[in-house]
């Protein structure tokens, strides 16, 4: 692994872990925002009440606003794997992008640096590794689909769609339990639970549920 060395720049916006809870997610997000440094000054805003652990620049800058044992506020109202309070289990990473064009090479780059630093420090294993949309359906959608998930996959650092096809084929109720099964919430709509798996593996895919949604979320 390179090393990695964040610019410091505390954010208020933090507090500690609830429970004694320690962080077995990763959390993605796109900022949404113009610029890194417009994140950077909202994130470390008190009025916003807004955090993540670590900021990285369209042109590969990492800051660091929250420590790694504390719980940044990232993630919001959501679930995963049947477990709410993301931001006690989970450490944010901001991506400065809009969402509407694809992430730069030295930002995936700097994000393929962090991740296995992150992952070995708190044993976090490739399925631990989420996007906002995959905890929130319906309510948020980043990183969004012009984030390379397959990159990271790859690279060992997410969970991998299965390339294997279903024994059965999809119905609205296979589809749910196979995507509870990998963690997303079983209380999304069939339809909102459809987007948010596509967003993740099959951002392509359009129309009613197939057989090509189940596949990825088979083990």
């Amino acid at each position: 692994m390179s090393d990695v060395s964040p610019i410091w720049h505390p954010s208020p916006n933090y507090g500690p872990r609830r429970e004694g809870l320690r962080p077995h997610l990763i959390v993605l997000h796109y900022t949404a925002m113009q610029s890194a440094d417009a994140a950077l000054t909202r994130l470390c805003d008190p009025a916003y009440e807004v955090s993540a652990h670590y900021l990285i620049g369209g042109d590969g800058r990492l800051w660091q606003m929250v420590e790694e044992d504390q719980r940044a506020w990232h993630a919001g109202a959501g679930e995963w794997a049947g477990q709410q309070d993301i931001n006690s289990r989970s450490i944010g990473i901001e991506l400065d992008n809009r969402g509407d064009h694809p992430f730069s090479e030295p930002q995936m780059h700097r994000l393929e640096t962090l991740l296995p630093h992150i992952m070995t420090r708190w044993n976090i294993a490739p399925e631990g590794v989420i996007g906002h949309s995959d905890l929130a359906p319906g309510r948020k959608w980043d990183p969004g689909p012009r984030f390379d998930w397959q990159r990271l996959e790859t690279l060992g650092y997410a969970r991998p769609a299965s390339r294997s096809h279903a024994a059965t084929a999809a119905t609205p109720q296979s589809f749910r339990d196979a995507a509870k099964a990998c963690g997303f919430t079983a209380k999304a709509d069939d339809a909102t639970l459809l987007e948010t798996v596509r967003l993740r593996y099959r951002p392509w895919g359009q129309g009613p549920l197939c057989d090509a949604d189940l596949t990825p979320l088979m083990d």
